[in-house]
């Protein structure tokens, strides 16, 4: 399967598969001509990686979940722990973004909207 099969196969774009390819992700089989060739176990890392990226796993998260993916021998306790570890990340930035909308919230309410020159959003943003 050539990457424009494999990009349509995927669903993901060829650029995409070309940079997991030159970061390391996937090592697709070149032909006498150069192209890359995909299999079918190919596809399945791409689909992988595809869901990994859509749960907000890291590049690097990805590269260990394919790692362990990979290993028979691996124990579910390492893919739990680095589920884990990516959803306690999930959560604070939850917390983080739930802050800023509690603030802009504050501040788009004390803000009249209106003709005059004040505007406590921008005192706010300025550090008044």
């Amino acid at each position: 399967m050539n990457i424009g099969d494999m990009a349509e196969a995927s669903g993901l774009p060829a650029k995409t598969i070309r940079y997991y390819e030159d970061i390391g992700l996937i090592r697709p089989h070149r032909g006498d001509n150069g192209y890359r060739v995909f299999t079918e176990a190919d596809r399945q890392k791409l689909i992988f990686l595809s869901r990994s990226r859509s749960l907000g796993f890291s590049i690097e998260d990805c590269r260990s979940l394919l790692s362990l993916y990979d290993n028979r021998d691996r124990s579910s306790a390492d893919v739990k722990n680095l589920a884990e570890e990516h959803l306690e990340r999930i959560r604070v930035k939850i917390a983080e973004l739930e802050s800023l909308h509690r603030t802009l919230k504050h501040l788009i309410h004390k803000c009249h909207g209106d003709d005059r020159p004040e505007c406590p959003i921008l005192d706010d943003l300025a550090g008044a």
